[in-house]
């Protein structure tokens, strides 16, 4: 067990739950925790503080029993399988569990759903929303390839998107099907290519999936 200075931990609780960190009152079910280490891993990583309420309480955990629950999740309930790292801080008298998950080299990293489906989900302010499939795309894609200098040429279509980001922010993937005139799999694979090349990203906002300007 690991003491850190007085004030560590309820410093954390401070910031509220956030894009890198989670509350989890307790443990119960392996498979919905991997959900939670796919939304991070998928991202930049982040952490599980456990023991404490979504209101920010401490009510403390039995720590062994949570590691087990958590281990068989990053093992057993993720492909592939993750690694976490776990410290235990004693706080008025309580155990908080403190959960460290890393960003994944080989993305996208998945979890089942309630079906039992393997998804992939991403880490998006306080939530883990599941990660639409031209963003699985990209994060397949960038695990796959090696970093490289790129010759940029554009087609119309392409400067017709980085057009209207540049005037409005942002745009859905149907949003741009309609814009440009094209079909799903061209507007998917635009988008795509222009995320490889750097010049655009997926952002997720109010429910929605984004295409943006990097």
């Amino acid at each position: 067990m690991e003491t850190k200075r007085k004030g560590y931990i309820e410093g954390l609780i401070e910031q509220g739950e956030h894009e890198h960190q989670d509350f989890k009152y307790q443990i119960s079910d392996a498979r919905k925790i991997a959900r939670s280490i796919s939304a991070f891993a998928n991202n930049s990583g982040g952490h599980l503080l456990v023991g404490v309420k979504d209101n920010g309480n401490i009510v403390g955990v039995s720590s062994d029993e949570e590691i087990y629950m958590i281990e068989q999740a990053a093992q057993m309930y993720c492909r592939p399988e993750q690694q976490v790292h776990f410290k235990i801080y004693r706080v008025a008298g309580k155990n908080v569990l403190k959960v460290d998950i890393d960003e994944a080299d080989d993305k996208p990293v998945k979890a089942p759903d309630d079906n039992g489906q393997w998804r992939t989900y991403y880490r998006v302010a306080d939530e883990n929303v599941l990660a639409s499939g031209t963003h699985v795309k990209v994060m397949q894609l960038k695990s796959e390839t090696a970093p490289a200098d790129v010759v940029i040429n554009l087609t119309d279509k392409e400067e017709q998107l980085l057009d209207y980001l540049q005037d409005h922010g942002g745009i859905t993937l149907s949003g741009y099907e309609r814009l440009a005139h094209i079909s799903f799999h061209a507007a998917q694979h635009t988008v795509v290519k222009l995320c490889e090349m750097g010049i655009v990203e997926i952002q997720y906002h109010n429910g929605q999936c984004l295409i943006t300007l990097t």
